[in-house]
């Protein structure tokens, strides 16, 4: 069993707060009932690494199987508009967490910076940046470490880019976080779902036969690069699409969507579905050129492919299934946890609880951004970004920063253009304007004005 972080634990409380809101704009996603749990709920992160935002067959793709994931849909509360904090892994995984942005958090981008011809084992200034990573993470809110403080143990698997796991919080974990042995992003932890699903079986027969309650993170590299599901996955796919690189990735996600099964099987066969909270989101988007397989419009750009996906949260008995298109935040999901079982919610945490009819519904805006794959600067989050959006009703703003010179002012409706293809900031001067203000008062970013094209 993986090696178990040194926490102080108080004693659980006696009862855990109701979840008594109700989702009014869509009334079938109700709280199901009126009476406490019995006793501390488990909670279950599904977190999809690379998946296209409408890449699931309960949200009509018309071609790939997901099975799975579509049960989980139909037991769960459904926000199909959810949105990452930023479109590539670590800093949108560090959101999850923290429930930060990542200009709060600082872990803005996926590596540190380091020199082009050495590589990442033998790079000084590389590795010492992956050490400010570690002590960064261990500095921040997490829910994990507020749910060690109710008797939780926490179990991390796959992605991980902060070394060892006890940096997040976690009890227990797959990655040691040695930046030699492939430790840039998860190290023994990347076996999870492509080799075995073992590991998390374990951890949840150890927590259980201590009496504690339990969260594991399942955040295997699928349906992520490498896309080699095998002929097995891949022949329903050959036929339907239009290339062998798009039917290896439709096939990496049915593969995905297998393990996804196994885990949900595991919690029916032993007795854990009723008292346990699913989670599933995806970390960004993804969209590939049919040809090349390379990512396009999505991972790393500032579009909305590359940040929305859907949020579902399971919890039989107390949240009853439905879906609403209201647009949500990956930061929502922290708080939210804390708040459904009574733990503290730091200040930090700015996210609403998304089982709260009316703050769900009040809400004005959704926000996010984007910055350099390599940081330029760790502990200066304006000299990586690239570009900040927000989304407010149907209309999504992007600025760019004084650091991409050559972008220009990008504004969509969603409602009527969901690709992004016709930019309407110069029609809607007054609009952008409006939002651009809004997104200054979120976070302004750099302070070069940005062009309209």
């Amino acid at each position: 069993m993986a090696e178990r972080s040194i926490a102080a634990h108080r004693s659980l409380p006696m009862r855990h707060l109701l979840l008594l809101s109700i989702l009014a704009m869509c009334p079938a996603a109700v709280v199901a009932g009126d009476r406490p749990a019995k006793k501390a709920p488990n909670i279950v992160f599904i977190i999809s690494d690379d998946q296209g935002p409408a890449d699931y067959g309960f949200l009509g793709h018309p071609h790939i199987k997901t099975p799975n994931l579509d049960r989980l849909a139909a037991q769960s509360l459904v926000y199909p508009n959810g949105y990452v904090t930023s479109s590539i892994c670590c800093p949108s995984l560090a959101s999850i967490i923290t429930g930060m942005y990542p200009h709060e958090t600082k872990v803005t981008s996926n590596d540190p910076p380091k020199k082009e011809k050495a590589g990442p084992a033998k790079n000084a200034e590389y590795l010492r940046g992956r050490q400010w990573y570690a002590q960064q993470m261990s500095s921040l809110p997490s829910f994990l470490r507020q749910l060690a403080g109710l008797r939780y143990f926490s179990f991390q698997t796959g992605k991980w880019w902060h070394g060892n796991f006890k940096t997040g919080g976690f009890t227990h974990g797959m990655s040691h976080g040695d930046p030699q042995k492939q430790g840039r992003h998860g190290d023994a932890g990347l076996a999870i779902g492509r080799k075995t699903m073992e590991p998390i079986f374990d951890f949840i027969k150890e927590a259980t036969a201590e009496g504690r309650p339990f969260v594991v993170w399942y955040a295997p590299m699928l349906p992520h690069l490498p896309h080699d599901p095998g002929d097995k996955y891949v022949a329903p796919y050959r036929d339907k699409a239009p290339s062998l690189a798009i039917a290896k990735y439709w096939g990496n996600v049915t593969r995905f969507d297998d393990t996804c099964g196994q885990l949900l099987d595991y919690l029916d066969k032993n007795g854990l579905t009723e008292n346990t909270i699913v989670v599933y989101l995806c970390d960004n988007g993804w969209i590939q050129d049919a040809k090349t397989g390379a990512s396009i419009r999505a991972k790393y750009t500032q579009y909305e492919a590359g940040h929305r996906t859907p949020i579902m949260i399971r919890w039989p008995g107390q949240v009853a299934p439905g879906r609403s298109k209201t647009r949500v935040g990956a930061i929502d999901i922290a708080p939210t946890l804390l708040k459904a079982v009574g733990a503290p919610i730091p200040k930090e945490m700015t996210g609403l609880n998304l089982l709260d009819a009316e703050a769900v519904k009040s809400r004005k805006a959704v926000f996010g951004e984007c910055f350099v794959h390599d940081a330029v600067e760790l502990d200066n989050p304006a000299a990586n970004l690239r570009w900040r959006w927000v989304i407010e009703g149907p209309w999504r703003l992007v600025v760019p920063s004084a650091n991409e010179p050559k972008a220009v002012v990008e504004l969509y409706n969603l409602d009527d253009d969901l690709d992004e293809r016709t930019n309407l900031a110069a029609r809607e001067p007054e609009r952008v304007r409006r939002l651009q203000a809004l997104l200054d008062d979120w976070w302004p970013g750099t302070s070069k004005e940005p062009r309209i094209k």
